[in-house]
């Protein structure tokens, strides 16, 4: 795993711009602590910093091959889990290797392949070839967007980087941030393609961009189709532990120490049995870590989404599969520190949180990276399963909007509450999430002879797995990057994704829950607790002492009049927030002053320009 960043400039040579390049390469310090290199030829400068994690002595980017029509240099980001079978495939095509990376692989696939390589990775990954022999960038991005990348058309060339602050340590682009970048900062929609900084864009997942001194051109090589599933149940059933079985073996595969993030529900509990019954056979133990926090469990209180606390089911899973746990306990400081927060903004390079989620999941990232460089996540078997509310509520599944924008899906408030009311009538939010949505569904396709309600789900389906998904990857990504933990995600295997999303809804919810074939499939792996648990989302604190200690940060931040916040911000509503009385404070209501103060943060930190039009 690890942070990329180049210069593509064909008007000049940048053998000159040494400075500048080293400092976009230096923003990506925190993904890659291990080393760091630069290369330049010509028009090309490429930047990277690495987080070893196979073959720690060889591996070193950027990588090289000379051609008889010149130099192909790769900086890549990411895993991929069948280097072994690509490998072996390109020895027998003639190819010599002089590491054990899959870095080299990747290299030399290309040189066989060219950006056709893209079809044939299983893996997480995004990295950037530039191709001396006719003096072209290639950009490839995983299918289901697992690793960003980001880049900035010039005019005689682009910039790149695994993330927008690489870009921006460069003169050439601007900190902006115009009226659909906004749109996006207050919206939960993830519209492909967009990166909220002007004139920044995303590499979308499964797409190929390539750049010449004719700009960039885009080629998707991967997207959803919809196909007809014709195995019953028990086949089914058969088919995803097959490929759960599989997945979880690829992405055992590290040359550091590894572990599972365990939350005590179906989805990580799954992975870290498969986890653990593959290791014994080595005679290793899973490590697993959850995170808490302090009181938690002993005065949980539940609501309409988490009806359980979670770590009465962790200990029951760490004590069936055997695992080295450990549980990280988080205190009310830590949550509210102002600090934590400002890692997090820097992090994610936008205010885009989810309040203490964020917060926490950041120290638990920490927490976790003293012990161990890679962990196996659950995240994503919600979107790819079936598992969240709004999938079962009848009303999210008439809607036609983003299920999770409907307020008895999540029931949490609308970011545009806090806005000042022209600044809202200005972004029309309701209307640009009407025109995503409309763009969202328009291009799924139906089977022949599906019912309404089948297709109804199917579409729900899609925009979890094209949206919803993506909104999360980022957050886990970047907030795992920002402390050199690389996280990987079992159920984002492209294969699985495929297979399950054509699987019809009356099959994905056979015994009327949710997620019943990842249930079904390792069934045999769980405890009974947690095979009966119902979804509960990742945790937020209950504690009172978080909402005062918001309530106070946010009346500091009322005592600097001329704080650029405001003139987003409806001030009023600020001031009635840290007013009320610490039970009035409701989660909608919290909500508020996490993303005031994130956003009055990312003005401090980030000093951007900020355009309503």
């Amino acid at each position: 795993m690890c942070g990329i960043t180049g210069w593509v400039s064909y008007d000049r040579d940048l053998r000159t711009e040494g400075a500048t390049l080293d400092a976009m390469t230096e923003t990506m310090a925190c993904r890659g602590p291990d080393a760091r290199g630069t290369w330049t030829e010509g028009p090309a400068a490429l930047g990277h910093r690495r987080l070893a994690i196979i073959d720690l002595p060889g591996g070193r980017q950027p990588m090289t091959a000379e051609t008889p029509g010149g130099t192909v240099a790769l900086v890549y980001s990411g895993e991929a889990y069948n280097f072994t079978e690509l490998r072996r495939e390109l020895t027998g095509r003639g190819h010599h290797f002089g590491t054990d990376s899959d870095t080299e692989v990747v290299l030399r696939g290309y040189l066989e392949w060219g950006d056709a390589l893209a079809e044939r990775l299983n893996g997480m990954y995004a990295f950037a070839v530039w191709d001396g022999r006719d003096d072209t960038l290639v950009m490839i991005r995983d299918r289901m967007g697992i690793k960003p990348l980001y880049y900035y058309p010039t005019s005689d060339g682009v910039l790149f980087g695994s993330e927008p602050k690489a870009i921006l340590a460069n003169p050439l682009a601007p900190a902006r941030v115009r009226l659909d970048g906004l749109r996006e900062l207050f919206t939960m929609i993830k519209t492909p393609g967009h990166a909220t900084w002007d004139g920044m864009h995303e590499v979308e997942p499964g797409t190929v961009v390539t750049v010449d001194r004719n700009g960039p051109r885009r080629r998707v090589y991967w997207q959803l189709e919809t196909r007809p599933h014709t195995d019953g149940r028990a086949a089914s059933v058969a088919k995803v532990r097959s490929l759960l079985d599989d997945i979880v073996r690829r992405q055992l595969v590290a040359d550091v120490p590894r572990c599972t993030l365990l939350s005590g529900g179906l989805d990580s509990s799954a992975m870290t049995a498969l986890a653990a019954r593959q290791l014994a056979v080595h005679g290793e133990k899973v490590r697993s870590f959850a995170v808490d926090f302090a009181g938690r469990t002993e005065h949980f209180v539940a609501d309409e989404l988490r009806r359980t606390p979670d770590t009465p089911f962790v200990h029951d899973v760490a004590q069936a599969c055997g695992t080295d746990h450990q549980d990280i306990v988080l205190d009310v400081e830590a949550l509210a520190d102002l600090d934590v927060r400002a890692a997090v903004i820097r992090a994610r390079d936008l205010p885009t949180g989810f309040g203490d989620m964020d917060t926490s999941l950041l120290l638990l990232f920490r927490a976790i990276r003293e012990r161990s460089t890679v962990a196996l996540s659950g995240e994503s078997a919600d979107e790819v399963f079936g598992g969240y509310l709004q999938f079962f509520d009848e009303e999210a599944r008439a809607a036609e909007t983003f299920p999770w924008l409907v307020p008895s899906a999540l029931r949490l408030g609308r970011d545009e509450d806090i806005l000042r009311p022209e600044v809202a009538e200005v972004l029309n939010l309701h209307s640009y999430i009407a025109d995503g949505y409309r763009t969202a569904v328009s291009g799924v396709a139906r089977l022949d002879g599906e019912s309404d309600f089948e297709y109804r789900m199917r579409r729900i389906c899609h925009l979890h797995l094209t949206r919803f998904v993506r909104i999360l990857l980022d957050r886990k990504d970047r907030t795992s990057m920002a402390v050199g933990l690389e996280v990987r995600v079992p159920y984002c295997d492209h294969r699985l994704v495929e297979y399950v999303y054509n699987a019809p809804w009356a099959l994905k919810s056979f015994d009327g829950r949710e997620k019943s074939l990842l249930r079904e499939a390792t069934r045999d792996l769980l405890p009974r607790s947690v095979y009966d648990r119902v979804k509960s989302p990742y945790p937020s604190t209950q504690d009172p002492r978080y909402a005062v200690a918001l309530q106070e940060q946010a009346k500091a931040l009322l005592a600097r009049s001329d704080h650029p916040v405001f003139d987003l911000v409806d001030r009023e509503r600020v001031r009635e927030a840290t007013e009320r009385d610490t039970p009035q404070i409701t989660q909608n209501s919290r909500r508020g002053l996490e993303r005031t103060l994130d956003l009055a943060l990312w003005l401090d930190l980030y000093t951007p320009e900020v355009s309503l039009t």
